[in-house]
């Protein structure tokens, strides 16, 4: 008991925080109102209207925003389109950047598919460099989501090729087979991630919400293809190289901390477009299309050549076939 005849405040608070003598009226009134004063401080040293110009203020109330926003999957329609805007907003007031951003859903009756033909592809890397551009990967750390992998004649060993030849293409003796995410039926990078960030669309493509990634890379120890990528710093792509045609799940931008991966170009593919690598492919090695349509080139090849699978002994049911004519 205090002399004015209040109870003393403890000695020891319940965080373990120790007081080194006891506290009457007087005294806890003017801690909790130190207390107040310093909250407010950084409460008022966080707020937008801290900013010194407009576009200072809008860039701090969208950031803010971003980071409390809700999972891709659990927005409303008209929640999708605020986050549209306010992402399109951003990548204007950050990188000097008018970029149009979709949410195109899968298309009923669609589940894509992918056929790589050995005995056509040349190593020229077209593929890669489409990729790269399309999808605005970081060209700081020369992220690519396609790796075209050079191996002797009759040896499949992707362990020991060499994806990043320097020489002239083709090499004698060599052959060449392309690697990138497979769009698993059973993707066990899927069941992994601790936070639902990752799943798998009903055309088969295995997406990601950055927002919601936390970065543990449990998915990319799970994943047997090597198909996911890692971003240590901020992606970099410079302004007059940006691919301004995203979407949401795909080419948008990605920031540090992240996961990302080839989407089979899921702005192009659910406008039936073909992702840029198929399209960019000088030798028509590249096959792709709609597995549920009997008459597409997809359904031909799988019905008509001798195809394998990669590692097909996981069960992780890739839907990337390679054959050879």
């Amino acid at each position: 008991m205090s002399d004015d005849g209040t109870p003393a405040l403890p000695e020891t608070l319940p965080d373990g925080t120790l007081l080194q003598k006891p506290v009457d009226r007087r005294g806890a009134l003017g801690l909790l109102a130190a207390g107040v004063v310093a909250g407010v401080a950084a409460a008022s040293a966080c707020r937008p209207l801290n900013a010194s110009t407009p576009e200072e203020r809008e860039l701090k109330v969208l950031e803010w925003q971003e980071f409390t926003q809700k999972h891709y999957r659990r927005m409303t329609e008209s929640e999708r389109a605020e986050t549209v805007r306010r992402i399109e907003r951003l990548a204007e007031l950050r990188h000097h950047e008018e970029v149009t951003i979709a949410t195109t859903d899968a298309q009923p009756g669609v589940l894509f598919g992918y056929a790589f033909n050995i005995s056509k592809c040349q190593g020229y890397r077209n593929c890669v460099e489409a990729c790269i551009n399309e999808n605005n990967l970081d060209r700081a750390s020369d992220t690519q989501y396609i790796r075209i992998f050079e191996m002797e004649d009759g040896v499949v060993n992707l362990e020991d090729a060499d994806p990043t030849y320097q020489h002239e293409a083709p090499a004698e003796g060599h052959f060449y087979m392309g690697t990138q995410c497979f769009q698993c039926a059973n993707p066990p990078c899927v069941p992994v991630c601790p936070v639902g960030a990752t799943w798998q669309e009903p055309d088969g493509i295995v997406v990601i919400d950055y927002n919601w990634c936390v970065g543990c890379r449990a998915c990319m120890a799970a994943c047997p293809y090597w198909a996911r990528r890692f971003n240590w710093a901020a992606p970099e792509v410079p302004a007059d190289e940006v691919n301004p045609v995203q979407h949401y799940l795909g080419n948008r931008g990605r920031k540090k901390g992240c996961v990302e991966k080839c989407t089979f170009c899921i702005h192009r593919t659910r406008k039936g477009l073909l992702p840029a690598c198929a399209e960019a492919c000088p030798t028509g090695a590249r096959v792709f299309g709609n597995l549920l349509d009997p008459d597409s080139e997809i359904r031909w090849v799988l019905a008509n050549k001798q195809i394998f699978r990669l590692k097909e002994e996981l069960a992780t049911e890739p839907r990337f076939w390679y054959f050879s004519d």
